[in-house]
């Protein structure tokens, strides 16, 4: 019998909001291991940083955000600068989470994921046939490398509610977008509560692809 090993470089990861840098320095020195080991633990689960101050505002929002559409709250959490307090993005590599920030919902949910991804169908198809028009150049722009990615994002196993149209036909997406807007204005009225600039959602097909793309962008 062999005693349960941890990656050395993990062993310094003790806090629950590691700094942005420390982060990227282990995942691109100690390898795959080490990547999916963040992207489990520090990337996608516990309290974010955002809501530390009052940890039940943060269930009493995927409370409310899961009945809205209809997933299990347990289901729902964040990512990005919210979660640890500083961005891991390449570009903006240990900025703090502020009130400029978004907040970047994940869910993981197929139910909800295909829910989008016909919302995603139709609205190519509207879109390909010329039954729905962009308003304007910036738009048309927007729309043709959505309606191009859509697919290869399907195949990975997740799509944005940006990925279509705010608009009634496509009423998952629309009702996301109205909850998103709908969870910043409560958030500005809560005591306690982080003010953000934006909200939007990534949803994912399974707990898979949901890892995958977190240890795909720890790669870059």
């Amino acid at each position: 019998m062999e005693p349960f090993k941890a990656p050395a470089q993990l062993v310094r990861l003790i806090e629950h909001y590691p700094d942005a840098q420390l982060i990227t320095e282990v995942a691109q020195r100690d390898g795959e291991p080490a990547r999916y080991a963040i992207a489990r633990l520090w990337l996608s689960e516990g309290i974010p940083f955002a809501f530390k101050e009052c940890p039940a505002i943060y269930e009493s929002v995927r409370t409310w955000l899961a009945g809205r559409l209809g997933v299990d709250a347990k289901e729902i959490s964040l990512a990005g600068s919210a979660r640890l307090g500083t961005s891991l993005s390449p570009s903006q590599l240990g900025k703090e989470f502020n009130e400029k920030s978004d907040l970047d919902f994940f869910i993981v949910s197929n139910e909800l994921f295909e829910k989008i991804r016909n919302d995603f169908q139709t609205w190519s198809f509207d879109y390909e046939s010329g039954k729905i028009e962009p308003k304007n150049e910036r738009e048309a722009k927007f729309w043709r490398d959505n309606n191009s990615r859509g697919p290869m994002l399907i195949q990975r196993g997740y799509l944005h509610n940006q990925i279509v149209p705010n608009h009634n036909r496509y009423e998952t997406v629309k009702n996301i977008n109205q909850s998103m807007w709908l969870l910043t204005e409560k958030l500005r009225i809560t005591e306690l509560a982080p003010t953000v600039k934006k909200a939007s959602i990534v949803c994912y097909s399974s707990w898979r692809a949901c890892v995958q793309r977190m240890v795909l962008n720890l790669r870059s």
